[in-house]
């Protein structure tokens, strides 16, 4: 026979020693399934592809020494690197590169399509570099419209459909202007080391100090710098105000199964 069950059971008193559950640090957004992305990954790395042989004709074509100095072209392999590594992440169903690296890139290249577009291809600025000379053909056509115009292009569609938004801090929008800021003191020991007369000594007009004097260029800068920090800013507000473009997929694979990984983008 068994004893009769008591109707009241009395509180049992709490096993000391035992301390609660934690409450845990991950989010409830990184609770999604490791997602494979391979159209992604396919289209990062053709972006990274076109880069490097845009890089790689100017190479060919045009004194290394001179070609590397530019600021296009130390953007354009800024990208490619980014991009294979993204490419490669993407593929992999890994962690994606953060906001703060991949923020930056698309601001330099942006920072190089507008300058070239609005300040040295119009005819019309004082800085343009389209009057007396005689326009690139060939292949030196292509590789200039590859590194102002189609790698450019190339990064904003990257952003707009293939990367989840709110990415994008406006905390780090000042730490973007560093490399700008590190590239005017190398333009200016550039032309320091060069001897006076020396073709394209200042491989920029409003940064050519024989031209305009330091006052002015310092000018230049501080109003260009003051207009890629707007840039950068509008960069971050765009970010997050767009829609997701990847949030259907996310929402698939959340009711197939769960893992603890961020979204991959």
């Amino acid at each position: 026979m068994t004893a009769p069950i008591p109707r009241d059971i009395p509180d049992l008193p709490a096993v000391p020693g035992v301390p609660a559950l934690p409450p845990s640090p991950v989010p409830a957004t990184a609770v999604v399934a490791p997602v494979r992305r391979p159209l992604t990954a396919a289209y990062r790395l053709l972006v990274a592809l076109a880069a490097a042989a845009a890089v790689t004709i100017d190479l060919i074509l045009g004194s290394p020494t001179r070609v590397l100095s530019y600021f296009s072209v130390q953007s354009a392999i800024l990208l490619a690197l980014v991009f294979t590594v993204s490419a490669k992440r993407a593929w992999s169903a890994r962690r994606p590169l953060s906001g703060t690296l991949t923020g930056a890139t698309l601001l330099y290249v942006l920072i190089t399509a507008s300058v070239y577009h609005l300040l040295l291809a119009d005819a019309a600025t004082p800085f343009s570099m389209t009057g007396g000379t005689t326009p690139p053909t060939g292949w030196q056509a292509l590789a200039n419209h590859a590194l102002h115009t189609a790698i450019p292009i190339a990064a904003v569609v990257d952003w707009l459909l293939l990367t989840p938004p709110g990415r994008l801090h406006l905390r780090r929008a000042a730490t973007w202007l560093l490399y700008p800021l590190a590239y005017l003191a190398f333009s200016f020991t550039r032309g320091e080391l060069l001897l006076p007369g020396t073709p394209a000594r200042y491989l920029y007009p409003f940064l050519d100090v024989d031209l305009h004097g330091y006052k002015s260029v310092l000018g230049n800068a501080l109003l260009l710098g003051l207009s890629f920090y707007a840039l950068a800013v509008l960069l971050v507000a765009l970010d997050h105000a767009r829609p997701n473009p990847i949030r259907h997929r996310s929402h698939h694979h959340a009711k197939t199964g769960f893992r603890l990984q961020p979204p991959v983008g």
